[in-house]
């Protein structure tokens, strides 16, 4: 059987390119080289597309050769040719004329987060190219990465979650922040609707942090929302699969500073992973169901990682049980990642991980092609 021409998609135009980068680094030194041919493609903050020579060079020379964090360096390719139905050779290096690829299937993994790689945009375009590639779909991506509409769409079909207030530039009223604040309480948490990773979030104490929190997050996007305060543990699911999903076990965020924020995920590494997390059989039970049940309703495939709060009560009134915050299409991928770690427990290896998308993504594909009139 030939081996599957791998094109790996990294960087891209976010806040979040240089976590991409640290990811496909770990990606490309497991994937097995017997099932795979790989192709690495970085996107830069610009948005030009380009053959990662020193990644390719690395790889042919073994994966200890590779480093801990992927540049964006080499020259420019075409889309067209990267994603190409039987084109896999358009893109490679001159090394690998002689090899036979013409029976090869192009899967594409783009490990992009945030907003111009995970919300449905790169999806769309391989979409068009009718290429097989990795994880949600357009809907599923864009859906999921717009918090407001998520959250909108989560509330329609009864899933729990914490009151919020989302609204977009245009709206922005000088009374409105002390409207919020009256409406949601104090404290409560700033979001921009289409971000990732904690980027542009705040944790507003007053209403001149409000405005403030406010100003912040509209410098990552023109819609914003705006949470109340949940007063309890950050639960977090691993979901896998695609018409017939399936939850991992559930793990919990333990925070090294007042809330989860980007410096406690990539920087300071000072918040602590507990897999599984302490729950009851009856608890975990509840938030894996819960955790398919969001997968599902926001048309998720291949991956996500569905997060929650668990309220368990304060001063005497009841909580809400389990809250969904939100469901990330490409969660963190690393070996020390919660999504990884949480398939490990449940005994699925890191490489093996990759494997199993790449199956799901051809499945799909295949699944999409049946189900389209051409």
């Amino acid at each position: 059987m030939s081996r599957i021409h791998l094109v790996v998609l990294y960087g891209g135009q976010s806040a979040e390119h240089d976590v991409s980068c640290v990811t496909a680094a770990h990606v490309l030194a497991a994937v097995d080289p017997a099932k795979y041919r790989v192709t690495p493609i970085g996107i830069s903050t610009s948005g030009e597309w380009m053959l990662s020579e020193g990644a390719q060079a690395a790889l042919d020379a073994g994966p200890g050769a590779l480093p801990s964090r992927l540049e964006v360096a080499g020259p420019a390719v075409s889309v067209g040719d990267i994603v190409a139905a039987g084109g896999a050779g358009a893109v490679t290096a001159e090394h690998d004329a002689d090899r036979d690829i013409d029976h090869e299937l192009t899967v594409v993994l783009p490990l992009l987060h945030g907003p111009l790689g995970e919300d449905g945009t790169v999806q769309g375009l391989l979409e068009l190219a009718n290429a097989v590639y990795v994880g949600s779909g357009v809907l599923g991506s864009a859906l999921s990465m717009d918090k407001a509409m998520a959250k909108q769409v989560l509330a329609v079909n009864g899933i729990p979650q914490a009151r919020f207030r989302a609204f977009g530039e245009h709206e922005l009223t000088p009374g409105l922040p002390a409207e919020i604040a009256a409406d949601l309480g104090l404290p409560c948490f700033v979001k921009p609707s289409n971000m990732g990773s904690s980027v542009g979030v705040t944790k507003a104490h007053d209403v001149e942090e409000l405005r403030d929190a406010i100003d912040y997050a509209l410098g990552y996007d023109e819609w914003v929302v705006v949470e109340e305060a949940i007063t309890g543990r950050e639960i977090e699911v691993a979901v896998l699969g695609g018409t017939s999903p399936e939850a991992s076990g559930a793990g919990e965020i333990v925070p090294g500073e007042e809330f989860y924020t980007y410096e406690d995920k990539y920087v300071t590494d000072g918040a602590q992973l507990l897999i599984p997390a302490p729950l009851t059989p009856e608890q975990t039970t509840e938030v894996r169901d819960l955790a398919v049940r969001v997968f599902k309703t926001l048309r998720c495939d291949g991956l996500a990682r569905i997060d929650f709060f668990l309220e368990e009560g304060a001063e005497g009134r009841p909580g809400r049980g389990f809250l969904c915050n939100e469901a990330n299409t490409m969660p963190g991928f690393t070996p020390i990642s919660m999504y990884p770690k949480l398939w490990q427990a449940a005994g699925v290896s890191y490489p093996e991980l990759i494997d199993r998308l790449v199956d799901l993504a051809v499945a799909r594909s295949q699944r999409r092609r049946r189900n389209t009139k051409h």
